[in-house]
C-alpha cells in the first residue's frame, strides 16, 4: 500500500515521500479502515522536526485521524463491522491507504457528514468539544480567548463555543497579516501576539477573560494569567513552540488570582480514557450532521501533496483545516 513516509527528522519536506509499506492487520480489538481522507495536523511537523515522543521510530508514517470504511476487524470487535463508514483517532500512520486503530475510539459516521469532514473531526471537533466542555466547563455567556485562532482548531473552537452559548470570542495569531484568517474563522475579535497583546485583550474583556486555550506551550502563560478573570481556567493542551516548557507559577499567584490551570493531552486521553474521546468524537459528528456547526476544510487532493502542506503548517502560513485525500 502507498504510505506518507518520513525518513528521519527534518525542518523541512525533503525527508518525506510517498513510499510502499506493509499493510496493516487488526490485532484484538482493533479495525483496519481503508483511508478516504486523513487529517494533517502540526503535530505532524513536530514529529517530523524530532521533537520527543513524537515519532515513535524512524522511517515513521504520521496521521493521528482518519475516516473511511472498515477493512477488518479483530477479535473482541462487534460495535463496528467491515464496510462501515467510521472516523476514528490513529496513533500514527493515518497517512495511509489503510490504518489501524483501537476500535474503542472507532466511531460511525452519520448521514450527511463527508468524509473529508469526518477526517477533521477527531483532533479538531472532538478536541475542541472536549476544551469546552470536559476541562474549561465553559458556562453561558463565559468569554473564551483561544491562541492561534487561525489555525485548525481556531477554524473550529469559535463555532463550538458560540454552540455552547459562550460571550466574547477572542483570538489570537502570530503575525498581523493573518487577523482577517481569524476573524473569518468566527472570532468576534483577533489581534496579532506583540508587547502589546495582554492590553489589547483587557481592552476588549476589561473584566478579564473566563475560559483561555492555550496550545503554544507556556511561552504566553504569563499573558494568559495577565487576563484571566477571576474564577478563570486556563487550559494548556500543546507545546508548539517545542522545547521544555517552562515551570508553572507559582501555587500563591493562582489562589490569589482565584484562576486554575488545567492540561489536555488528546493523544493521552485516547490511550488512557478512550470512552471519553469516542463520546465527544461522536457528539462533534452529531453537531456537524444537525448543522450546528461547518468546519472549513481545506482538501489535499494527494498524499505527496501533504510535505507541502506541513511545510506550510511549519512556517505558520495555513489557515484553517486541512485534510487529504487518500482514495478516491
Amino acid at each position: 500500500m502507498r504510505a506518507l513516509c518520513i525518513a528521519g527528522p527534518s525542518a523541512d519536506a525533503t525527508t518525506t515521500s510517498v513510499a510502499e509499506a506493509e499493510r496493516p492487520r487488526p490485532g484484538p480489538g482493533q479495525v483496519t479502515i481503508a483511508v478516504g481522507h486523513a487529517g494533517i495536523n502540526f503535530i505532524d511537523v513536530m514529529a517530523r522536526r524530532g521533537d520527543p515522543g513524537y515519532a515513535s521510530a524512524w522511517p515513521y508514517v504520521p496521521g493521528l485521524e482518519v475516516a473511511g470504511t472498515v477493512e477488518e476487524i479483530g477479535s473482541g470487535v462487534d460495535h463496528v463491522r467491515p464496510g462501515q463508514r467510521v472516523a476514528a483517532f490513529t496513533p500514527g500512520g493515518g497517512l495511509a491507504e489503510v490504518a489501524v486503530a483501537e476500535a474503542g475510539v472507532t466511531v460511525a459516521v452519520p448521514d450527511g457528514v463527508s468524509s473529508a469532514q469526518a477526517a477533521a473531526a477527531p483532533l479538531v471537533v472532538a478536541t475542541a468539544v472536549l476544551l469546552l466542555t470536559d476541562r474549561a466547563r465553559l458556562r453561558p455567556g463565559e468569554s473564551v480567548l483561544l491562541h492561534s485562532a487561525s489555525g485548525g482548531i481556531g477554524s473550529v473552537l469559535s463555532q463550538v463555543a458560540a454552540a455552547l452559548g459562550s460571550g466574547t470570542r477572542v483570538g489570537t495569531v502570530g503575525r498581523p497579516d493573518k487577523i482577517e484568517a481569524g476573524r473569518a474563522a468566527g472570532w468576534d475579535e483577533v489581534f496579532a501576539r506583540d508587547g502589546n497583546l495582554a492590553a489589547a485583550i483587557r481592552g476588549v474583556a476589561p473584566d478579564g477573560v473566563d475560559v483561555v486555550l492555550d496550545p503554544t506551550g507556556t511561552g504566553l502563560l504569563e499573558v494568559d494569567l495577565d487576563v484571566a478573570a477571576p474564577g478563570a481556567r486556563i487550559v494548556l493542551f500543546g507545546n508548539a513552540a517545542g522545547g521544555a516548557p517552562a515551570p508553572l507559577p507559582p501555587a500563591g499567584r493562582l489562589i490569589g488570582g482565584n484562576v486554575g490551570v488545567i492540561g489536555f493531552s488528546m493523544s493521552r486521553l485516547t490511550a488512557t480514557a478512550p470512552g471519553v474521546a469516542a463520546s465527544a468524537l461522536e457528539r462533534g459528528l452529531g453537531m456537524i450532521a444537525a448543522g450546528e456547526i461547518r468546519p472549513p476544510i481545506t482538501v489535499v487532493e494527494s498524499l505527496a501533496a501533504v510535505g507541502e502542506v506541513h511545510d506550510l503548517l511549519a512556517q505558520g502560513r495555513g489557515n484553517g483545516k486541512y485534510v487529504v485525500r487518500v482514495a478516491g
